[in-house]
């Protein structure tokens, strides 16, 4: 199936892969492709006021990007991949976790 996966556009893939995480009600996943997104909100922060609002601006733009209305930028191999993994590893078993 890999071939088959790796013809699809990257936005393909991850409808594909946000769908069937949806249906297996994983959240891991969801979390895991937020870390990897280029403007992840993993930012270094100094606890003050202050940083809490790039975080709110970090956590907006992955949404942004979460929702294929950005690009994954150097990133975008490793998205892709990790799409296709969890597309190859969950599609024959969509259920619940």
């Amino acid at each position: 199936m890999s071939g088959e996966l790796e013809t699809l556009s990257t936005e393909e893939l991850r409808e594909r892969a946000f769908k069937l995480a949806r249906r297996r009600l994983d959240l891991g996943f969801f979390w895991d492709v937020i870390e990897h997104l280029p403007h992840s909100f993993n930012a270094e922060t100094d606890g003050s006021p202050g940083s809490v609002g790039s975080i709110i601006d970090n956590i907006v733009e992955s949404w942004q990007e979460f929702h294929g209305h950005g690009n994954y930028g150097e990133e975008e191999p490793l998205v892709r991949a990790a799409f296709i993994d969890y597309i190859e590893k969950h599609e024959k078993d969509p259920k619940p976790m």
